[in-house]
């Protein structure tokens, strides 16, 4: 009998455990934005009214157990039937009717609202009014175009706070899912069509997470699905306004011969034809085949889950199928030699924003 007290105690404790386990903002339960406290705030009430509920159903349970057990009644006592008791029958109908009112009313209204995405499809709308952001989910990668501007980014992504920006969701391979669990719930990315929906982020929670958020695919998607990370970077208005001008003035530093030596082998290996290295990339979008390295220097993070060091730059480069399996690169990639990987880092590492 101990060693089953000592297990049930070990599994209640296994949850406490992992509940402290994660980065602070990668929880549903830190909400950062309009649509995620919304989300909260039904988690909640439909939390409370379960409670309610399954606390009034113990105690009744275990009061008919003290009450009725058979040492306190005899071993050949039946307890009196209660049968077709009106008050009961439209006690236990009533109730809980109400608390299907009181949680379907806000979830009803908070479903409408969320759901509204009519300034993004306004054929008025100006980028001020109304952001508006493409984003494309592949095989394992994240793109985000921001066709107001003529911008196209991969694997970050860059938004204002305190207002909403609004988002088209599609997929180019297979099914995909859209999430960022701190500021809003998920929505699936289909290859047949676009779901629409918009998110906020909070200004004051966003600087307490250091002013980045991590989005992750939350659909099954193949070998390296949860690999399939991005990130979030927030910045003030007027901060994005700037970003999105350094953006148009983009060029790449390759001053060192190393690094013109990497843009050489670029080009020679064919990299061009998947890889764009501009932000204002006019291909179509069956062209862009693999993430626009424009920034690349710039990206805290390489293949969306390394952190983008020398080391990881460079075995990514030697062995992608090593850090990421089953992503498009397999099976068409170069081998590279020592000196061609250090030439390819140094003019990666170079792909920088610099206004003119």
């Amino acid at each position: 009998m101990v060693k089953h007290w000592r297990l049930i105690l070990l599994l209640a404790l296994v949850p406490l455990l992992l509940s402290g386990c994660g980065k602070p903002f990668l929880s549903t339960l830190k909400p950062a934005g309009e649509v995620a406290d919304k989300q909260y705030d039904l988690t909640v009430l439909s939390t409370l009214i379960m409670v309610v509920v399954v606390a009034v159903v113990s105690v009744i349970f275990f009061y008919v157990i003290v009450r009725f057990r058979r040492s306190r009644v005899g071993e050949n006592t039946i307890p009196k039937q209660v049968e077709g008791n009106k008050f009961l029958e439209i006690t236990w109908t009533v109730i809980p009717i109400l608390l299907l009112i009181i949680l379907v009313i806000p979830v009803v209204l908070y479903t409408l609202e969320l759901a509204d995405t009519s300034p993004m499809d306004k054929k008025s709308r100006k980028a001020e009014d109304a952001l508006v952001v493409n984003v494309r989910a592949n095989l394992y990668w994240w793109e985000f175009e921001y066709p107001d501007y003529g911008i196209i980014t991969s694997q970050e992504l860059i938004v204002p706070t305190d207002q909403r920006v609004y988002f088209n969701l599609k997929a180019s391979d297979v099914k995909h899912s859209f999430w960022i669990p701190s500021v809003g719930g998920k929505l699936d990315t289909n290859t047949d069509n676009e779901n629409k929906f918009f998110l906020t982020f909070d200004s004051k929670r966003s600087k307490e997470a250091g002013d980045m958020f991590f989005g992750k695919c939350a659909e099954l998607c193949g070998p390296s699905h949860a690999l399939m990370d991005f990130k979030v970077k927030t910045m003030s208005a007027k901060e994005f306004q700037g970003w999105t001008k350094e953006m148009k003035n983009y060029k790449s530093t390759t001053e060192s011969d190393l690094a013109k030596q990497g843009e050489e082998l670029f080009k020679e290996k064919n990299c061009l034809s998947c890889h764009a290295v501009e932000p204002n990339d006019k291909r179509a979008e069956a062209a862009r085949t693999a993430p626009n390295l424009a920034t690349f220097g710039e990206r805290a993070k390489v293949a969306g889950v390394k952190d983008a060091n020398e080391e990881n730059v460079k075995a990514w480069l030697k062995d992608p199928e090593s850090i990421k399996p089953g992503n498009k690169m397999t099976g068409t990639y170069p081998k590279l030699s020592d000196s061609e990987t250090d030439a390819l880092y140094e003019y990666l590492k170079g792909l920088k924003t610099e206004s003119k």
